[in-house]
């Protein structure tokens, strides 16, 4: 299956790359950046286009660009981790629906789109897919939004779309201002105290390279499509995962923990329903 894979040089990009060729797919892989993509271990082993959304045209047929693929993850996405940017609703919104819409209409039949656990805004508890979605910055906004007007064209073009909404994850390659990237950090310059939140928020994490694999696995299907959960479905405060990564790895130090405040752009207690992930996985 020829398989088009959008942000491939991104944290989850890559990993999303490799597992695709783990399972001998062809892989057309895109980003704006060539000469950081050559720099990929999975460079030599893809059909490379590079493509910035900054420079699309309305009469280019990118279906045709890319080669007609049977299948796109699209992951790519701007302006991260600033989440409260206008960015999100005034520029990357209109860009990446022109240009998802552009391989719809050209002949594009099976999508899969990256979104956020931020579209289901301040709410609390285990969040389902079927919740309603109230995004509160606009990050989260933009991505429902891209999400509704996917749907109209779904409905007219008969298209498979899969919608994964991705909580929170961690490993090699994270954003270097990420709680464990910061963490790592302390410990290899002797730190003897990280500064950190209370630490009593409760979130959903999973490796990264777990994110990966079930992103593989909800885009190779059809049978479960819409919005999907791509999370552990097991809630943890934060302090509990910083102490049980300590222990994986083997390290300590002291956790000042109050130092930051929570964020105000997300809940304090919340984590995913896996109950469609499941069904995928586990090839019910």
């Amino acid at each position: 299956m020829k398989i088009l894979v959008t942000g491939a040089t991104g944290f989850i990009g890559n990993y999303v790359v490799e597992e695709l060729l783990k399972h001998k797919h062809d892989v057309v892989a895109s980003s704006s950046n060539k000469e950081k993509a050559s720099q990929s271990t999975w460079f030599n082993k893809v059909t490379y286009i590079p493509l910035n959304l900054e420079d699309l045209t309305a009469d280019q047929n990118y279906y045709n660009f890319f080669k007609q693929p049977d299948l796109v993850i699209h992951l790519a996405w701007e302006g991260l981790p600033n989440y409260k940017s206008s960015f999100h609703e005034e520029v990357n919104l209109p860009r990446h629906f022109a240009f998802l819409s552009n391989l719809i209409k050209n002949g594009l039949r099976d999508l899969t789109v990256i979104g956020t656990c931020f579209e289901y805004g301040m709410q609390e508890g285990c969040l389902q897919e079927n919740m309603p979605a109230l995004p509160g910055n606009p990050y989260g906004k933009a991505k429902n939004s891209l999400r509704l007007q996917l749907e109209n064209l779904e409905r007219a073009h008969q298209v498979s779309l899969k919608w994964v909404r991705l909580f929170y994850m961690y490993g090699k390659g994270q954003n270097p201002n990420s709680l464990l990237s910061q963490l790592d950090k302390a410990l290899e310059a002797g730190e003897k105290e990280f500064n950190m939140s209370g630490g009593e928020q409760v979130r959903d994490y999973l490796p990264v390279e777990k994110v990966a694999e079930n992103i593989v696995k909800i885009a190779l299907q059809n049978k479960v499509e819409g919005i999907i959960n791509n999370c552990s479905g097991n809630p943890i405060t934060v302090k509990d995962f910083v102490e049980d990564y300590l222990k994986r790895i083997n390290k300590s130090i002291d956790l000042n923990l109050g130092h930051y405040p929570y964020a105000d752009y997300e809940p304090m207690k919340f984590w995913g329903d896996i109950q469609k992930l499941k069904k995928i996985t586990s090839n019910e």
